[in-house]
């Protein structure tokens, strides 16, 4: 398995054909007051697997801070992992939208993809102050 795309972004969705639509990729929020709430975004991931990997995938992702501690309840759920024709690989796209995503504090957060129970990629979400703009002279 190999992860093509996995990222935090304003919106996502995944069409009938399995096309994965992608806005606004990010991994930085700036906010003048902890706590931090983003009002929406999305994750975005796209998975590539190898024919001997047909078959259902149990897949979990956990938001975390810099101590591991959960930021949200892990988000579970399992994906068909099915091949056309003669195919050598297939995909299996997910877009999984995240209302109201509160961030206590300042700091260095992240996302953990683990598939099978096994941990296979995680992406950072770094959370700073928001630099006042200095007045104009």
């Amino acid at each position: 398995m190999n992860v093509e795309i996995f990222t935090l972004c304003d919106a996502a969705t995944v069409d009938a054909a399995g096309k994965l639509n992608i806005l606004g990729s990010f991994d930085r929020l700036n906010a003048p007051a902890e706590p931090v709430v983003h009002m929406h975004c999305a994750l975005a991931l796209k998975l590539r697997f190898e024919r001997v990997e047909e078959g259902q995938k149990k897949f979990r992702l956990a938001f975390v801070d810099s101590d591991g501690g959960a930021v949200m309840p892990p988000l579970d759920g399992t994906a068909e992992v099915r091949f056309e024709g003669n195919d050598s690989t297939s995909t299996v796209s997910m877009a999984l939208g995240i209302q109201q995503l509160k961030l206590p504090k300042f700091g260095e957060y992240s996302i953990d993809l683990a598939i099978d129970g096994r941990h296979e990629a995680s992406v950072p979400l770094f959370v700073k102050p928001a630099i006042a703009p200095n007045p104009p002279k």
